[in-house]
């Protein structure tokens, strides 16, 4: 599997029938530094990566963080179908079951406390509408190569980040 340095536009070109997007996040502690990576994947398993990571945060802020910003970065561009796969098992779940619930319930738990990370869901909640998507879970540390990837890529931002400070 070859990785792309090009620009995402460059990646992108005219109209997709459909993209896969892999993400991840990852701390050093939870809370502590993290790092959010994706990699969209074409047809012809030609990919293109992002990543960018936080000073203080958690692990599911980073999930989260991981699939906006995938979101985000495809937004603008014609596809017909995205297909997300998480294996974080709070964002699948957040996004395809939870929020609903939350949303009727003005953002409290059925235990009545507030939504965590309820500014994150509502910007999820708005770029998963512009598209058609479907949600995946994948096992974390499986034989999928483009999960295990993603992994490393998140803990890559991560490291790079601890590093230099």
């Amino acid at each position: 599997m070859k990785d792309n340095t090009r620009q995402i536009d460059q990646f992108i070109l005219g109209s997709l029938d459909s993209l896969s997007v892999y993400t991840d996040g990852a701390c050093s502690l939870n809370p502590g530094a993290g790092g959010w990576g994706a990699i969209f994947v074409a047809k012809n398993n030609d990919t293109f990566s992002i990543s960018g990571r936080h000073p203080h945060t958690t692990n599911n802020r980073m999930e989260m963080m991981a699939v906006i910003n995938a979101l985000k970065a495809i937004d603008s561009f014609d596809v017909k179908l995205v297909h997300v796969y998480t294996d974080s098992m709070y964002v699948k779940n957040g996004i395809t079951v939870w929020s609903k619930k939350w949303m009727k319930n003005n953002w409290r738990t059925s235990d009545n406390k507030s939504v965590k990370n309820q500014e994150l869901w509502l910007e999820l909640l708005d770029l998963s509408l512009r598209k058609n998507i479907e949600w995946h879970w994948v096992k974390g540390h499986s034989d999928n190569v483009f999960n295990n990837k993603v992994d490393l890529l998140a803990r890559e931002a991560l490291q790079q980040y601890t590093d230099k400070d």
